[in-house]
């Protein structure tokens, strides 16, 4: 399974530290989670971090905008350095459009969901996306308990690009540790977003290796 650590758990008082760490990790992509305080009830960073991020990570940048009106901020996530740029389906009234936008801008585009949004919204965007990220809690601080519905929707939504025949990839984000990793992999997730469980294990490479062989 592929993992994205997510920076949100990173100790920033040494950042480059924990950087240097994913980069020496199985880690497939560096998930950054952008918030506003208005979409969810918590601040995060902004742009500057994640450029400075970018100049030292040797993985591609995941970044989940939990904001309003994210189609104001696709070309700074793109000069940021981005490879995914995702957006929340409950955040964008023309998601098709913000959807292009993020393609013309060269990135890859993903929409994330949260717990309580139906599988069955991405029916009519499900070929023009790259990647579904579910939230297995709700979006807003990290550490919180995963939510087990989150297995149903994930077996909704494989069958789902089944049906339809998207290329899509599905992500889950929230409350990813070895036990709920398992399970998620089971019904056949492919990117896991891991925070404290990655960033607050005793030895970090090895919790990312657990995940990985999933």
């Amino acid at each position: 399974m592929l993992v994205s650590p997510s920076l949100l758990s990173a100790d920033f008082g040494n950042l480059a530290r924990d950087i240097e760490m994913i980069n020496a990790s199985e880690a497939h992509m560096l998930h950054l989670d952008v918030m506003d305080g208005v979409f969810v009830p918590n601040i995060s960073f902004g742009f500057p971090v994640i450029k400075y991020v970018q100049q030292l990570c040797t993985k591609p940048l995941d970044v989940h905008l939990m904001i309003v009106e994210p189609q104001k901020f696709v070309s700074q996530v793109r000069d940021s350095g981005a490879e995914i740029m995702t957006v929340h389906q409950e955040a964008c009234v023309h998601l098709n459009r913000v959807v292009q936008q993020i393609h013309d801008a060269g990135m890859k585009a993903g929409v994330s969901l949260n717990p309580s949004t139906p599988i069955s919204t991405l029916r009519d965007i499900i070929t023009d996306i790259d990647l579904v990220l579910l939230m297995s809690v709700n979006p807003g601080f990290g550490g919180q308990r995963f939510l087990p519905v989150t297995l149903r929707k994930v077996t909704e939504l494989r069958a789902l690009i089944a049906e339809i025949g998207s290329k899509a990839i599905i992500e889950v984000d929230g409350g990813v540790n070895n036990v709920t990793g398992a399970q998620l992999a089971q019904v056949g997730t492919d990117m896991v977003v891991a925070g404290n469980y990655v960033f607050g294990a005793s030895n970090p490479l090895e919790a990312i290796h657990i995940l990985a062989e999933m």
